[in-house]
């Protein structure tokens, strides 16, 4: 049973990240197809901004699809994730570009990224829920990592789709039609993923919180807002360095480093590659040493390498730079993705996990990681320095590095 539950919520997440991250990796085509032509930067930022929009929304998917897996349940709120996660996708795989309707093309993909993202609101903090209080008491770190695994192959199933397309069609073939192919796929998966998931069980802690609720009645408001914000603490870092260095860089590296759109993809597909092999190694040794000295070395990781690394990757610009570049910041990346899911579930007690947890985390990402990209662009923009987007980083390594070394180690305690 055990192992039928963490299949279907490994492989639904596979595919549900699969259709919200591959409109990162497309970003460049996608300016030019729902925006006004002539000003490539304006065009490119307002791509950002919408990738960003997708993630306003998602501590209102938060809220109301965590309340939905902490009272009826994480099996329908992980359900229903899926499905609207495949309308929105297809969504922007139908539409009609600008240059056909203007504006409405524009508002049209505004809306579909808003359905996107209320789906991943709701979606991260169930999957972890459940991944974890289906772990063995001795294997959480472990258990929870696959989840931060399953969200990098996703990331790299549209990583390696988009560099895919850019290697088998030509650039006008890709720009006229073949760009919408990896958004229709992502519907055809979609069904495969809600098969999986209406034939799971809920977790065993989950059963034993439903009765406790019954017997104490709903916890605080007040005490779920104070753990959620321990939360967002510990979640800056993750978020940022996550779309900086996965799904900005492909951006980057077309812009700043010389990279043409198809070696971009495929160092950016080869770091993902590396992300996923390291992330359950690192969960693993969670369970070992603990999740704090891993969270912490990765916080060290990124306050000192940024800055040298972008200087070395914009000396010496090429494809082996880029990709050693990559991996570097995969392997930092996975030193906090392996501890981490099991690390911000420990903070929460069961009865409350997927709602607070789902806000905490939310509300970072949107505040924070949706509109890195963006604020990346807009930096080097503003300030004509390619490496400013590393001081953004490592202000947030010191936040999080702060958040975490104030909390206790909960590696080898039971969960609540």
């Amino acid at each position: 049973m055990r192992r039928r539950a963490l299949g279907a919520a490994v492989i639904g997440n596979v595919l549900e990240w699969y259709d919200f991250a591959v409109y990162a990796f497309l970003a460049t085509v996608l300016a030019k197809k729902f925006f006004p032509g002539g000003d490539e930067l304006s065009a490119l930022l307002a791509t950002f901004a919408v990738f960003g929009v997708g993630f306003v929304v998602r501590p209102l998917g938060g809220i109301i699809i965590g309340r939905m897996g902490d009272r009826r349940g994480r099996k329908i709120a992980l359900s229903l994730t899926i499905v609207l996660m495949a309308l929105g996708t297809v969504m922007i795989g139908l539409l009609p570009s600008y240059e056909s309707i203007g504006v409405g093309a524009s508002a049209l993909l505004v809306a579909a990224r808003l359905l996107q993202g209320f789906s991943a609101g709701g979606e991260w903090g169930s999957s972890t829920a459940f991944i974890v209080e289906w772990a063995p008491p001795q294997r959480r770190g472990l258990f929870g990592s696959l989840q931060q695994a399953s969200v990098a192959c996703g990331f790299l199933l549209g990583s390696l789709t988009a560099a895919s397309l850019s290697t088998w069609l030509t650039p006008a073939a890709l720009e006229a039609w073949g760009w919408r192919l990896p958004f229709l796929f992502g519907g055809i998966l979609g069904p495969i993923g809600l098969y999986m998931r209406r034939n799971i069980e809920e977790t065993p802690p989950f059963k034993a919180a439903v009765q406790e609720r019954a017997e104490r009645g709903i916890a605080s408001a007040a005490h779920g807002w104070r753990l959620a914000a321990r939360a967002l603490g510990f979640t800056v870092l993750w978020t940022i360095a996550y779309y900086i260095f996965l799904s900005y860089m492909p951006t980057f590296l077309q812009k700043h480093v010389g990279l043409d759109r198809t070696q971009a993809l495929w160092s950016n597909t080869l770091a993902l590659l590396v992300l996923v092999a390291a992330v359950p190694a690192a969960g693993a040794l969670s369970d070992r040493i603990g999740r704090k000295p891993l969270l912490l070395a990765s916080c060290t990781a990124f306050a000192l390498l940024p800055y040298p690394l972008f200087a070395g990757l914009l000396s010496n610009p090429s494809m082996p730079a880029a990709i050693a570049v990559q991996v570097s910041f995969a392997l930092a990346i996975a030193l906090f993705s392996g501890p981490g899911p099991a690390a911000i579930a420990e903070i929460f007690p069961t009865r409350m996990r997927s709602t607070w947890m789902s806000i905490g985390y939310s509300l970072a990402v949107a505040l924070f990681g949706g509109f890195a990209p963006y604020v990346a662009t807009w930096l080097i923009a503003r300030t004509g320095s390619p490496l400013a987007p590393t001081y953004y980083v490592i202000g947030a390594a010191v936040v999080s590095a702060i958040t975490i070394a104030t909390q206790r180690e909960t590696a080898h305690e039971a969960l609540r």
